[in-house]
């Protein structure tokens, strides 16, 4: 006779016991800006790509477009990875691998580099010991392995230690975090070799059949796409169900410009990391997506983007960069639509709020530094459990 539960159990179907076929990984979830990322220490996963991408699709259950069997968040901004490295290089502290762990798809995205992990990644170091406290303020330097980017994020250290919580608050979440000024050193043309790829601050450009749109190509931060949204019939301070809409058509716009940046043959299956792609409008007064009303004085541009192939919540910050550099370049569709930037500085109207972003070190409209006040918190420390086939070298097996 069955009990109850073991009458739930379907008959001829094997059970496993974790103990003996799941193995798992260590991890650590932080929350960077508007982003979660996971976490892994370089010495607890696999070296190699192509295991490190099965080992991340396995755990994050990205073969699932909801991740429901995984540990990740079924959306672009919280389906995020990095692996954590001392760095060898002289002057830098940290290396850091980025993946974009693809929904649905069983894929991860290397091409690109994430602004909001980077500031997780920064707080990381420090709380894990990987950089000592320095006082107040502790620099750590980083180096995202996937684009060769370097950055410093400047961590809250008042009283000489690590803060589990903080104040600090960015457009897109009412919730406090650690403050951690990110500054992206030399971010122009790190990709492409020029902040202006195709040496044209704007061009035109046609998609399909359709009339021809203003377009501005800029790496810096990322190699980034910005649409001029009048020449589009848009705004650019579209609402997100509007922007879900446009995302087709943007993904045309991005496919059609990723050959001429480099980042693709012609003719070949295009990816959707980059160029990242968005639209580009002068200042309305609109209701943010937590509710408060932002008026047309209180910023300089509306901007509205993708993320892979979804409207962006807020906006990323290789974007934010991208955008603030391209507004020093005269007649660019930043500079075009947006009021003039005042010292370097730009506030960028986004679907979450205004984001405000400062270019120094400006030499011939390219600036040397670019620097954007953003917010962490690590969030858990955890053991995530894969199965063994996808399980890493340092992997342990459960007990």
């Amino acid at each position: 006779m069955l009990g109850p539960l073991e009458a739930l159990i379907p008959f001829g179907i094997p059970c496993r016991s974790r103990n003996f076929s799941d193995v798992h990984t260590p991890a650590t979830l932080v929350r960077g800006g508007t982003s979660k990322c996971w976490l892994f220490q370089q010495v607890h996963v696999p070296a190699d790509r192509g295991a490190l991408e099965k080992l991340l699709v396995a755990a994050y259950g990205s073969a699932d477009p909801v991740e429901l069997d995984g540990v990740g968040g079924a959306t672009p901004t919280t389906s995020k990875a990095a692996v954590v490295s001392a760095s060898p290089a002289s002057g830098v502290d940290v290396d850091y691998l980025f993946a974009q762990v693809g929904i649905g798809t069983g894929s991860v995205e290397w091409t690109s580099n994430c602004g909001n992990c980077a500031t997780g990644v920064a707080l990381y170091a420090v709380a894990k010991g990987l950089v000592p406290i320095t006082g107040d303020r502790t620099r750590v330097v980083m180096r995202n392995t996937n684009t060769g980017a370097v950055l410093e994020g400047l961590v809250d250290t008042t009283g000489g230690v690590v803060h589990d919580f903080g104040e600090q608050t960015v457009p897109g979440t009412r919730a406090g975090g650690v403050a951690v000024g990110l500054t992206f050193r030399g971010p122009a043309g790190r990709t492409t070799g020029a902040l202006l790829p195709t040496g044209l601050p704007a061009q035109d450009l046609r998609v399909g059949g359709a009339d021809p749109v203003r377009v501005t190509m800029v790496d810096a931060g990322a190699p980034v796409v910005l649409v001029d949204a009048a020449s589009a019939g848009h705004t650019g301070s579209e609402p997100l169900d509007a922007m879900g809409a446009l995302v087709p058509w943007l993904r045309s716009v991005r496919h059609a410009c990723a050959p001429e940046l480099g980042l693709a043959v012609p003719g070949a299956e295009p990816g959707d990391a980059v160029p990242k792609v968005g639209l580009v409008g002068p200042p309305v007064a609109y209701t943010s997506t937590l509710g408060d009303r932002v008026t047309a004085d209180a910023y300089d541009v509306s901007v509205r983007m993708l993320s892979m192939n979804a409207p962006h919540p807020a906006i990323g910050l290789t974007s934010a960069v991208a955008v603030a550099a391209a507004a020093l370049a005269e007649g660019s569709v930043v500079a075009r639509a947006a009021r003039s930037p005042r010292d370097g500085r730009l506030r960028i109207g986004t679907p979450a709020g205004v984001v405000a972003v400062a270019c120094e070190d400006v030499r011939d409209g390219v600036p040397g530094r670019v620097t954007v006040q953003r917010a962490a918190r690590l969030l858990a420390d955890a053991r995530i459990y894969v199965p063994d086939h996808a399980a890493a070298p340092g992997s342990r097996r459960a007990a």
